[in-house]
């Protein structure tokens, strides 16, 4: 099921970012031959003016082909003006950006969608939903409840005949006192693992309040809470520029400790990683999968405006190069980057595919 879902997601992210292409491209100018669901081989397709949408046989992407991407195609062609490579410069940048712009605004709706929907968020008693459950925030070391991991849900507690189920922390705090220095059990759950320790009240655990019997742990409230339309936006807003700048800045710190020999690459994941993390996500639930959709969004658009052969980056570098010479790049020597740069790609994606695969040995 994982796998699944992995290739529905990145399914959907690539056809946002070639969407992004194509709708610029024919806005522009351009003509655009074909926007392919899929890669080939080609299953079926449906003529619809002069674009060709095709359905192929492999449900892992998209693509789009534009017409005069290579100066050769258009010399002889009588819609030679309508060639990528004969459109103004700012029309080759606006089409070379727009995968990454939809990724940015497809991840913005993602994130509002989910602060729409609810997301988890800390809450005072007073304001609880019954629905609200009950988490362990912190655990004070070698107190009466080390063995309760911080993040850990509460279930029940219990003292001789009186148990409570999602208690709230008044509750807790309560039954706590009436155990007094005799033990209780406490059904946690962490990890999707159910456990029932058994722990046993003291006293003079804080300072300022060493007459109260307590376990040494900070409790607090969980629940879902939906935010109005408009501050969902601002939020979801708030959410995309901050993991952009956190992407980037990641990236960036891993490529200069590439540089000087000690980048820790064992924090990169590659396809199956990413597989396993889409699991997870979805385990925790829809909007979680959201989330975590979103932020595979935001990197999609962080790495492919790289300034690397074969992405959209490097393809701007080459349209910014010609446009401040005033000179085409000849088309063999561009293929040629771009091949080297699609091989080193290839090469880090075995690397990085291989450390997954190790991580799961």
């Amino acid at each position: 099921m994982s796998v699944i879902i992995f290739l529905l997601v990145l399914f959907i992210l690539v056809l946002v970012h070639e969407w992004g292409h194509f709708i610029t491209a024919k806005k522009t100018g351009m003509r655009v031959d074909e926007f392919g669901i899929g890669f080939p081989p080609k299953l079926f397709g449906i003529k619809k003016g002069e674009t060709e949408y095709t359905f192929n046989a492999l449900p892992i992407g998209g693509f789009v082909k534009i017409f005069g991407e290579n100066y050769d195609e258009i010399a002889s062609s009588e819609d030679s003006a309508r060639g990528f490579s004969s459109r103004p410069k700012w029309a080759q940048a606006l089409v070379l950006i727009a995968g990454v712009t939809m990724n940015i605004l497809f991840a913005w709706f993602l994130f509002s969608l989910t602060y729409m929907i609810g997301v988890q968020s800390l809450v005072d008693e007073s304001s609880a939903s019954p629905s609200a459950q009950l988490y362990v925030t912190g655990v004070i070391p070698d107190g009466p409840a080390e063995a309760v991991p911080a993040g850990s849900l509460i279930n029940s507690i219990q003292y001789e005949d009186q148990e409570l189920v999602s208690p709230t922390p008044s509750e807790f705090s309560e039954m706590v006192n009436t155990a007094g220095p005799n033990p209780l059990s406490v059904t946690y759950t962490h990890d999707n693992i159910e456990q029932t320790v058994e722990i046993t009240p003291v006293k003079g655990l804080l300072e300022n309040d060493s007459e109260r019997y307590l376990v040494g742990t900070s409790l607090s409230m969980v629940d879902v809470v939906s935010k109005p339309f408009f501050t969902a936006i601002a939020d979801g807003f708030t959410a995309t520029v901050d993991g952009l700048v956190a992407i980037s800045s990641g990236l960036y710190n891993l490529v200069k400790q590439a540089v000087v020999g000690n980048a820790d690459f064992s924090q990169v994941a590659g396809p199956v990683g990413i597989v396993g993390m889409v699991g997870d996500a979805a385990s925790f639930g829809f909007t979680t999968l959201l989330t975590f959709t979103a932020i595979i969004s935001l990197n999609l658009a962080v790495i492919n405006l790289l300034p690397f052969p074969a992405l959209d980056g490097g393809r701007l570098v080459f349209v910014a190069i010609e446009a401040m010479t005033g000179r085409r790049i000849p088309p063999e020597w561009a293929g040629r980057v771009n091949l080297v740069g699609f091989a080193i790609l290839m090469l880090l994606m075995i690397a990085v595919t291989y450390n997954d695969i190790v991580r799961l040995l």
